[in-house]
């Protein structure tokens, strides 16, 4: 079992190495000790590396976490490290911006800042300064944020060089592989021709849930199948009546196709992990892990989602509100896949979305929020959705404090009636991250904090 992928423009071959090593520990092994490892779960960024992925006709680099990529998905792709960014010995212009802003002390976690700036500075869609929230994956234990945040705000186009030219061109495909338990179809007729033949496999997408288990958990899995390169999965369409989003685009690609997407997704998708993160990680896996701390349920609930099914015996849809049936289970059968996510049009007038967390950006939700009514002209609640994560074993709308505001006036009263009812109905769990007490309260007064949030607004 063997497979080729291209690193720092050469080819490389790749035989007999364990199917859950990490593409991390991979290219050190090969003298490549830039990237380093500081977490092995995605939270540090020390481990950056640039994937070349398709962007219209051309390419573009996206920085990714390679701690949680195992080698076989890196089979068929184009990777940098940040060793290829000089030329001829002389420091790409963000190396160069590093070292004349004082960006470095310690040094560790430096190369994986260089790799997502040249990634941010040859961002093909950008135009001004660099965003230096496209750092934010990348933590710094010692220099602090200013002088980096300086070395960005200096780098301006990038030159006319071997990079800019590469983005020219498309991006290599992702075929089929066969690797030490590693198997990657290319069709769900294959996709599910393997999953009979290995009824305990566990599927994989962009990998950054399951990559956790294997580092910190030490988790073996006997066949992994990838998701990755079934075209099916990637489907994104657009009509009067819905949108459907393909269960295998990443949330950074159905960022950049759903244009004209709701203000809510705009408040979510920042608070969701980083962007390396992003740039890995699926809508459909985040659903499917059936976590009940997971940032997309409560969004995906409070606009009405459907889920669409796939498996041998053909299709099925299915409300996400009974997707979830206990602590880390769903309504999958065996050998079934969760195809697309189906969002009804139009959208609700009102939504917001809530994350309380330990830190506001790139944490794990203690309780999330969603909540998307429509109100008449005078001011009577017509369709109410609150949903939650962290609040029970499973992801859930409270449908009974719904039902108290749907057809009275939004108002303070409304609010406490839903309060009320919260109290009596919701059963929150208690771990490290709260208490069930907490939890509670959290919930109720989100839902209030909504409240007067609009209130606020319509004042202005």
């Amino acid at each position: 079992m063997a497979f080729d992928f291209t690193l720092n423009g050469r080819k490389v071959h790749v035989a007999g190495v364990p199917p859950q090593t990490t593409l991390l520990d991979f290219i050190r092994g090969q003298g490549l000790t830039g990237a380093k490892e500081g977490c092995a779960e995605g939270e540090c960024g020390a481990c950056t590396v640039l994937l070349v992925k398709a962007n219209g006709s051309g390419s573009a680099f996206v920085p990714v976490n390679s701690c949680l990529m195992f080698l076989p998905m890196a089979a068929g792709q184009e990777i940098y490290t940040v060793e290829a960014l000089a030329n001829g010995g002389r420091l790409a212009e963000c190396q160069q911006a590093m070292v004349d802003q004082g960006g470095s002390q310690c040094g560790y976690c430096t190369p994986g800042f260089v790799v997502s700036m040249f990634a941010e500075q040859y961002r093909p869609e950008r135009s001004g300064p660099c965003d230096v929230h496209a750092l934010s994956g990348n933590l710094c234990r010692c220099t602090g944020y200013r002088p980096i945040a300086d070395a960005a705000a200096t780098l301006g186009a990038p030159a006319a060089d071997r990079f800019t030219e590469r983005m020219q061109r498309p991006a290599p495909s992702i075929g089929a592989v066969n690797h030490g338990g590693f198997l990657r179809p290319t069709t769900l007729a294959e996709c599910f021709a393997l999953l009979a033949a290995h009824p305990g496999a566990r599927k994989v997408a962009g990998g950054t849930d399951v990559a956790v288990e294997s580092n910190l958990r030490g988790r073996r899995f006997d066949a992994l199948i990838s998701l990755e390169a079934l075209e099916e999965l990637r489907v994104f369409r657009a009509s009067a009546n819905e949108i459907e989003i393909g269960a295998g685009l990443t949330l950074t690609e159905i960022s950049a196709r759903w244009t004209a997407a709701p203000a809510v997704w705009h408040e979510w998708l920042p608070l969701f992990a980083s962007p390396l993160i992003r740039n890995r990680a699926t809508l459909g896996g985040n659903l499917a892990t059936a976590s009940p701390i997971g940032d997309g349920p409560p969004l995906l609930l409070a606009l009405d989602a459907r889920v669409r099914i796939a498996g041998p015996q053909g299709e099925r849809m299915l409300p996400l509100d009974q997707f979830f049936r206990g602590y880390r289970q769903t309504a999958l059968q065996p050998g079934e896949l969760l195809l697309s996510v189906i969002v009804p049009e139009p959208l609700p007038a009102l939504a917001r979305f809530y994350k309380a967390a330990k830190r506001r950006m790139d944490d794990i939700s203690t309780v999330a929020a969603c909540f998307a009514f429509d109100i008449d002209d005078r001011g009577v609640v017509r369709r109410a959705r609150m949903a939650y994560g962290g609040v029970a074993a499973i992801p859930l709308r409270a449908v009974e404090a719904e039902e108290t505001i749907v057809g009275a006036r939004w108002n303070e009263s409304a609010v406490h009636r839903a309060q009320d009812v919260m109290e009596r109905t919701l059963r929150p769990i208690s771990d490290h991250r709260g208490s069930a007490a907490y939890r509670l309260a959290l919930a109720q007064n989100l839902l209030e904090k909504f409240w007067w949030e609009q209130q606020a607004e319509a004042a202005a």
